[in-house]
């Protein structure tokens, strides 16, 4: 089968037409396809072996793939997970089975393999194991989250990074000048400054690029035989450039990510150009101010005890105020958390007693420290030689006979306070207490 018989068609898109078709013009994706890389190895060798390409999407994934079993003189079956279900499987490696009988290998191209289900990765994967098919998936999620291990263990990983602005560039001005597959016969002239533009408008997708390209073509400017594609031309083409992104891709996960990370060290116009990139590419503000409100006790903590409140109040702003006023009272709390100071001393205490628990769970709980709302129990102690703190000295029942925990269990600090913002007096008062049990416990050995 030929893989490009189609790509000359004059009404296909011109990001269609121009696939390449030689890993020679394959642009991008150096590290995998460069000389003496991986792909390029298993190219000139013919030599497939299973593999998963990640990446966003327009970076080429369906396009090496079709390169990679073309090299290898493999029959191709092509299927989207989509809409592919098992039957379809079936009828691929029964095909495969025929190829095989004929001395040729097959590669099945499974594109969007994050989304098959179990029972389809199920019976896919024998003919894997079996060498049956040589399977290139492709994924613009994490692999590692959407496939099985089993089939994960069969193929490796290979990830594909967005085509930068100077490729972009060069995908751009190959379209121009390619007379057959291109615009070449229109002789369209474009200022490198218009490339660089629409390059920078893609995101790195160059099916996007060169679909921005194929449109701002109809509104050049005629000049004798040519074409002139100006800057002006762009803005009926652009207009307003969002960066939308799948609110449950990696994307999307790894801006908030980059938010938690950049407050929690201080570093507030990266948190802020995080956050903007989010909003304006369509992600939930809320999703936003709930990370800040973790992040307002994993990492400022008691350091600065008004974080958490002020975070809840932005919530609440953005809530009465709507989503534009709203996403300045989010912007507010996010400053004020980036340059407070931080301790993580509250996460590391409750993590401490969550693991503390789960070695001790049948603990018991002091009796003066259970209620009596019956005869019974009182008569059962509960209760008993409890010491009402608001009428001990400083309001502090000092001693570790009366600490509150459990008698059977070694006592344990979980809450180490830092030196940072307000957590030093928390660490002062707590050392001041401590002292004022070692008094109490000398005071009672000696009576």
């Amino acid at each position: 089968m030929d893989l490009f018989s189609q790509q000359g068609a004059d009404n296909a898109p011109l990001a269609y037409r121009m696939r390449p078709r030689r890993l020679d013009d394959y642009i991008g994706q150096q590290a995998l396809v460069g000389p003496g890389k991986p792909l390029r190895r298993m190219a000139e060798t013919g030599q497939l072996r299973s593999m998963i390409l990640w990446g966003p999407p327009g970076v080429g994934k369906t396009t090496l793939a079709e390169i990679l079993a073309e090299a290898s003189g493999a029959s191709l079956e092509h299927l989207s997970a989509v809409m592919a279900g098992v039957k379809d499987l079936r009828a691929a490696v029964e095909r495969a089975r025929g190829a095989q009988a004929q001395q040729r290998p097959t590669v099945l191209f499974l594109d969007e393999i994050h989304r098959l289900n179990k029972s389809q990765q199920d019976a896919l994967l024998p003919h894997v194991e079996s060498g049956l098919l040589t399977l290139i998936g492709a994924t613009t999620e994490n692999p590692s989250f959407e496939v099985n291990s089993a089939l994960l263990s069969r193929a490796r990983v290979y990830v594909l990074k967005k085509l930068d602005a100077t490729d972009l560039v060069d995908v751009l001005q190959r379209a121009l000048a390619d007379p057959e597959r291109g615009l070449g016969k229109r002789s369209v002239s474009a200022a490198p400054e218009v490339l660089e533009i629409l390059a920078r408008a893609s995101s790195g997708d160059a099916r996007r690029a060169l679909g921005l390209l194929e449109t701002a073509c109809d509104f050049t400017r005629q000049e004798g035989e040519r074409e002139i594609l100006e800057k002006q031309a762009l803005d009926e083409v652009l207009g307003y450039q969002a960066s939308a992104f799948d609110k449950q891709g990696d994307h999307y996960y790894d801006l908030l990510s980059a938010i938690h990370k950049s407050i929690r060290s201080s570093r507030v116009d990266a948190a802020l150009l995080y956050m903007a990139q989010f909003m304006q590419g369509g992600g939930d503000p809320l999703d936003v101010v709930r990370r800040l409100a973790a992040i307002a006790s994993e990492d400022v903590g008691n350091a600065e005890p008004r974080a958490l409140p002020l975070v809840i109040a932005a919530w609440d702003a953005y809530l009465r105020l709507g989503d534009y006023e709203g996403q300045r009272a989010i912007a507010h709390a996010a400053i004020h958390l980036a340059v407070s100071p931080k301790s993580n001393a509250i996460d590391q205490a409750w993590s401490s007693a969550k693991g503390f628990v789960a070695e001790n769970p049948d603990f018991e709980v002091p009796s003066y420290l259970r209620n009596a709302p019956t005869k019974l129990m009182a008569s059962l102690g509960h209760g008993e030689g409890y010491r009402y703190a608001h009428d001990e000295p400083q309001g502090y029942p000092a001693g570790r006979a009366h600490d509150c925990w459990p008698a059977d269990l070694s006592s344990r600090r979980f809450f180490m306070p830092s030196d940072q913002g307000q957590e030093k007096r928390f660490k002062q008062m707590l050392d001041y207490r401590a002292e004022l049990d070692a008094q109490a416990d000398r005071g009672a050995s000696e009576s």
